[in-house]
């Protein structure tokens, strides 16, 4: 796709107007929800680069924002012990957008209504680039581990089994 065309993300602008760099890549979405691995093929980078952002409700954080590499399992008990809550819980499907703003499949940690605690899985300083949603279905946000750490405020944790 011509990037002149890519339509700009809030994710995109947030990081624009930080001045912190990064590389859109686009997709066809096809069907419903598609894997790692389709998105990876389709924009053409190891699966193992592409990370999901993952909502929480804890006990002392009414919200949290976890973003984990795609093909792991969130541990709830890792997280909470990282957040400082007595326990976590996955933020229902019907909550996503009204509390921040996005869609499941293009959920990004970048540009929520509002500023949430953010834990990166420590994986993630292994590499030199990650690919986030940019915030919309079709629209994946190449970044360093340490910007995007930057742009959020995100801690480092271990964070998957």
């Amino acid at each position: 796709m011509d990037k002149t065309k890519i339509t700009k993300t809030n994710a995109a602008r947030v990081l624009e107007a930080a001045k912190i760099p990064f590389e859109l890549r686009t997709y066809e979405v096809v069907g419903e929800h598609q894997t790692a691995l389709d998105v990876a093929n389709a924009i053409g980078v190891r699966p193992e680069m592409i990370y999901k952002t993952l909502v929480l409700k804890g006990q002392k954080d009414p919200f949290l924002v976890a973003v984990i590499p795609s093909d792991a399992h969130l541990d709830l008990k890792k997280i909470a012990k990282a957040s400082g809550n007595k326990n976590c819980e996955m933020l229902p499907m019907k909550d996503l957008l009204p509390t921040t703003g996005y869609i499941r499949g293009g959920c990004s940690p970048i540009g929520m209504k509002k500023p949430f605690p953010t834990y990166l899985e420590e994986m993630a300083s292994l590499e030199e680039q990650i690919i986030i949603s940019a915030g919309k279905k079709g629209v994946q946000l190449v970044i360093s581990p340490e910007d995007l750490q930057s742009a959020i405020g995100a801690t480092l944790a271990d964070l998957v089994s």
